[in-house]
């Protein structure tokens, strides 16, 4: 008999009543005369109902009612908490203190927040001082992307990333993206991997308000002198690549007509349940007399609750084929339902996109 495997916990639990008790017992070897009993009380009531951002805030807030009232005594026992809370992102609690309490002290508010990035990140609670002083902020913020430590010059990029997931939007920087160039200039070779994700994740978002400004500003950098210059370009593109932009193709050596032939191109099996996988298997063969850079990607155009569908793209393989050759390409994927989509039963198509240019087309069939 096979024994069942537990659920993982749900991530609002790291947010629970142990965890919040260690946060009250390291206060108070702090602060004496720190009341861990209201705060408890405060953090702890209805704590089930509570999602994981609403039991973060709900910690920021029975904080702010039993520190220190003035708010620079109460950032001075946060500085040292940080190190005693060891959990990253139960460590937000930190900055977002300083997001809700401490935008009328800017210096001190900043230098805190640079303090709190390597123990969990910052790049929420900077947004609210960039949208009430963008100049001010983003000139802190350059400085930052100059820092020896890498988690400060991740939050210089990520900080004011335009379209930050689970943030508001930077409306300013959506309309004009120039005030960030100074900082995206300096960690354009990054040699820090985190640095260089956040960096070609805020120029691809970028890419879906002003794709021009992207593509002028990557002509002008030495993509070929350095490979974390040429690593952040090519993940920046990656929007504008699914979509075929002839530029973005250019700048990755993918441009030109595809010169290939389709041997065969399936999706199996024919009719699946939610749950199940596809495999898509592609060969193809190259009719051109030299090498062509390919970026081969799929579009599996989901069925919506109303029968109509929509695209999405996956990226699948970029490569050099030379002239003559053929290759086989697999892939395998399982069809389940996510929080951010749920599957509809009909025909859902699954198209080959080479370069950008549909190839080949294939679908299957999904029963509920």
């Amino acid at each position: 008999m096979t024994e069942e495997v537990p659920p993982a916990p749900a991530l609002k639990d790291w947010f629970d009543a142990p965890r919040l008790r260690h946060i009250a017992s390291e206060v108070t070897a702090l602060q004496p005369a720190f009341d861990s009993k209201h705060f408890l009380k405060l953090a702890l009531t209805d704590l089930d109902e509570l999602s994981l951002m609403q039991r973060l805030r709900r910690t920021t807030e029975s904080l702010h009612a039993t520190l220190p009232s003035k708010y620079p005594a109460a950032v001075k026992i946060l500085r040292a908490l940080a190190p005693r809370i060891n959990h990253s992102f139960v460590g937000l609690v930190l900055p977002d203190y300083v997001a809700q309490y401490g935008l009328q002290h800017f210096d001190l508010s900043l230098e805190a927040l640079k303090y709190f990035t390597p123990f969990s990140s910052a790049e929420f609670a900077i947004r609210p001082f960039l949208r009430q002083d963008l100049p001010r902020t983003l000139a802190v913020m350059e400085a930052w992307s100059r820092d020896d430590n890498d988690h400060v010059r991740r939050l210089a990029s990520e900080g004011c990333r335009p379209r930050l997931p689970w943030s508001f939007r930077l409306d300013a920087l959506i309309a004009d993206p120039t005030p960030v160039l100074p900082i995206l200039q300096n960690l354009r070779a990054d040699p820090s991997l985190y640095v260089r994700k956040s960096v070609a994740n805020h120029l691809n978002d970028i890419t879906k308000d002003h794709p021009a400004w992207v593509l002028d500003l990557l002509h002008t950098w030495p993509l070929g002198e350095s490979p974390h210059t040429t690593w952040i370009a090519r993940h920046a593109l990656r929007t504008l690549i699914k979509k075929g932009d002839p530029r973005a193709l250019a700048i990755i050596g993918a441009s030109g007509k595809v010169e290939v032939k389709i041997h065969h191109f399936t999706v199996t099996p024919d009719n699946i349940q939610l749950g199940q996988k596809i495999r898509l298997t592609l060969q193809l063969q190259s009719i051109a007399t030299v090498p062509q850079r390919l970026v081969v990607d799929y579009a599996l155009h989901y069925v919506k609750k109303s029968g109509s569908t929509s695209a999405k793209v996956f990226k699948w393989k970029e490569f050099t084929l030379a002239p003559g050759e053929t290759i086989t390409l697999t892939r395998e994927q399982t069809i389940k339902d996510f929080t951010t989509r749920l599957h509809h039963p009909g025909q859902h198509g699954v198209d080959i996109l080479m370069n950008g240019e549909l190839m080949a087309n294939s679908g299957f069939h999904l029963s509920k």
